[in-house]
């Protein structure tokens, strides 16, 4: 019998107890509560169908804010971060970004196209700061993609199913179009914002992102919600972006250590396990 010529797989690398607890948290921030679980958390009470009942001229005015602060953060943040510190900074952010959107809040809705840009660049730096804070290399263009997809993270639409709406399901729906922006990007020798590959995935990211900003501004119009205040709203927001980020670049770094293929496995048998 002929010797066979394949090489067999190498021995997967089983995770550390550390490292397996910090996919478990990762796990819990990815597929935990979304941005309306929290604000019904602050309210006390159960709150539904938050933003899909916005009048469609505010629709229209988020979807242009939405993409407008997309395109900004890409062109400012990634630019703009030091080289030098590891430190991810999320309170100082954090406390900027609210500062922003309390500021914003007090003029009335229409004031999203002046202030969600500002508060999205604040927030992308944050986003940055713990990317780098996970051995991301800032320098790449992409983790500059990483970072911007993570606005996708927090929102559904309403062709998601809750299975689909995933973390790996929505990272496997933007691949193509990140794969083909980074392409273009090589292609240019920079990242440039008005490139179509690069339009395309904003566009893909901007239609996640705006269902949480269109949540947001519908609970500062909600009385029970106004009580708590617009820098309640505002911190809520923020905060769930940055936990989002966590995850997504804890899994970035085990992935980075084990492989995809394991940590999407343990990934799964972790959210199996969570009921999540």
């Amino acid at each position: 019998m002929a010797a066979s010529t394949g090489r067999a797989a190498p021995p997967e690398i089983a995770l550390s107890e550390e490292d397996r607890e910090a996919l478990r948290q990762a796990v819990l921030a990815l597929e935990g509560p979304s941005y309306v679980a929290r604000l019904s958390a602050l309210a006390g009470r159960p709150i539904e169908l938050l933003g899909q009942a916005l009048p469609q001229v505010a629709s229209n005015m988020i979807s242009k804010a939405t993409q407008a602060a997309l395109t900004r953060a890409l062109r400012y943040a990634l630019r703009t971060i030091p080289n030098e510190g590891s430190d991810p900074e999320t309170r100082v952010h954090k406390m900027l970004a609210i500062l922003s959107g309390a500021m914003g809040g007090a003029l009335g809705a229409s004031a999203v196209l002046v202030e969600l840009p500002i508060s999205t660049t604040i927030m992308l730096r944050s986003i940055a700061r713990i990317a780098r804070s996970e051995g991301e290399d800032l320098q790449d263009s992409e983790t500059a993609l990483a970072c911007l997809q993570v606005f996708a993270l927090g929102g559904r639409t309403g062709s998601d199913n809750l299975h689909e709406a995933g973390y790996f399901a929505v990272r496997a729906a933007m691949a193509k179009s990140v794969t083909r922006a980074l392409q273009q990007i090589a292609g240019r020798g920079v990242v440039d914002e008005s490139a179509s590959a690069i339009v395309r995935l904003l566009a893909q990211i901007g239609s996640r992102f705006g269902v949480v900003v269109s949540q947001k501004v519908a609970a500062q119009a909600i009385p029970v919600l106004g009580a708590i205040g617009g820098a309640a709203v505002n911190a809520a927001f923020v905060d769930h972006f940055q936990t989002l980020a966590r995850g997504h670049f804890t899994v970035r770094r085990l992935e980075r250590t084990y492989g995809k293929g394991t940590i999407r496995r343990e990934y799964e048998l972790i959210r199996s396990s969570e009921g999540l």
